[in-house]
């Protein structure tokens, strides 16, 4: 194949990508005024849900307006040569391959953060400032952006190196190395995730004892479930929004509650929704995502070990001097068709897990509980209560409110 060629499949898959994805958005956006069905008449008074409205509308209109941005942004540094100038720039500094990747992805992602940033901080301090939402300050939004940044160049990096080392060493067969690296490397996320990284963002705390610690810990031992870590996180550091969450495994498995969900949910509701976390961690949905999650990485790096070395990946880009840093850039692209069908299986999956994991809560609490705190939750968010059926299959990892409580009351 010609690099011209592989170029323009290159192009027509980023504006397929964005095409899909408008015309799934604006599906969508036709049903964000209709009438609320009869089983959720109790999620939002009138007022409530013309709010909820206008809140849909003015993120959705956000979206269109950043992703036309930023798609035509990256169509322009595509046409203009734009990797070929950030390659022969990493070039001037040094011949090392790795730091040649390093340097080149570096620019890569200080330029995405150059351009994402404005409109992450319009998003926070206007749009979810103007519904409510927000309560991170200027400070905290910046120091977020740092630490993100430092834990990105961090781990980013030195996995990118040490992939960049395999390849060095062993040619084709570097996937091998690779995937047991990143698969060690999940895991190691998967179990001290909650201790490492997101201290750096907020403040855990144990739970106090009190109605709520017991009753969640009756339950626990009813169900058979140890659980001696529950946390409580202060969400309402950043934002109104609440949720809950289980990680980990063995010793290291803990329950984490954010304060939002505290405040805004009843004790048994509470109870409930972790339940639902527990049903989760009981039916083995962790360890389903945990393997697929590996087993996808693997196939993906086997297929790119095979197209890396190419030198027409890198001709496409306007480079004439094969590297694996390249090679990957186009790879990602030309795979994103792949990639996008593994993603809603992944998401077939996940909706499948929470009907299952909401049947638990069913089975060993009440469903009751469940229903009202998922109202709540989602009146709390001002949740698209109607979307499109296209549009939550592509993007929604959770059956939508009616499905789930149809399937509760069942």
């Amino acid at each position: 194949m010609q690099p011209t060629t592989l170029f323009y499949i290159i192009i027509f898959i980023l504006i397929l990508n964005f095409i899909v994805d408008k015309i799934l958005d604006t599906l969508n956006e036709k049903h964000f005024d209709d009438k609320i069905p009869d089983k959720l008449k109790d999620v939002y008074e009138e007022d409530e849900y013309k709010k909820s409205q206008l809140y849909k509308k003015t993120t959705a209109k956000f979206s269109n307006i950043t992703s036309l941005f930023t798609t035509i942004l990256t169509l322009v540094f595509f046409f203009f040569d734009g990797f070929k100038y950030v390659d022969s720039f990493a070039r001037s500094y040094t011949e090392h391959p790795i730091l040649i990747a390093l340097i080149f992805f570096g620019i890569i992602m200080l330029g995405s953060e150059i351009i994402s940033t404005p409109l992450s901080y319009y998003s926070t301090f206007v749009i979810e400032e103007k519904f409510g939402f927000n309560k991170s300050t200027k400070k905290t939004f910046w120091l977020d952006k740092i630490k993100g940044l430092f834990i990105s160049a961090l781990l980013g990096g030195g996995i990118l190196a040490l992939i960049i080392w395999f390849y060095q060493l062993t040619g084709k067969n570097f996937w091998v190395y690779a995937w047991v690296l990143v698969a060690l490397f999940s895991l190691f996320i998967n179990m001290f995730h909650a201790k490492l990284i997101v201290p750096l963002f907020n403040k855990q705390s144990p739970l106090e004892d009190g109605k709520l610690k017991e009753a969640i810990e009756s339950y626990a031992q009813k169900v058979g479930f140890t659980i001696n870590n529950i946390f409580v996180i202060d969400g309402s550091k950043r934002s109104t929004k609440a949720n809950a969450y289980f990680s980990g495994f063995g010793s290291q498995k803990r329950i984490t509650l954010y304060d939002t969900l505290i405040n805004d949910l009843e004790t048994d509701e509470i109870v409930a929704v972790l339940a639902h976390e527990v049903g989760h961690y009981k039916r083995k949905h962790i360890i389903f995502n945990l393997i697929s999650s590996i087993l996808l990485t693997g196939l993906t790096l086997y297929i790119l070990s095979l197209f890396v070395n190419s030198p027409v990946l890198s001709e496409a880009l306007g480079i004439s001097v094969p590297s694996f840093h390249i090679g990957l850039i186009a790879f990602g692209i030309l795979y994103s068709p792949i990639s996008e069908i593994t993603g809603l299986f992944m998401n077939y999956m996940s909706r499948k897990f929470e009907y299952q994991a909401d049947n638990f809560a069913k089975e060993t609490f009440e469903a009751a509980s469940l229903i009202s705190s998922l109202k709540k939750l989602s009146k709390n968010s001002l949740s698209n209560l109607t979307p499109h059926p296209a549009y939550v299959i592509a993007h929604y990892s959770h059956p939508t409110l009616l499905k789930r409580i149809k399937n509760l009351e069942s």
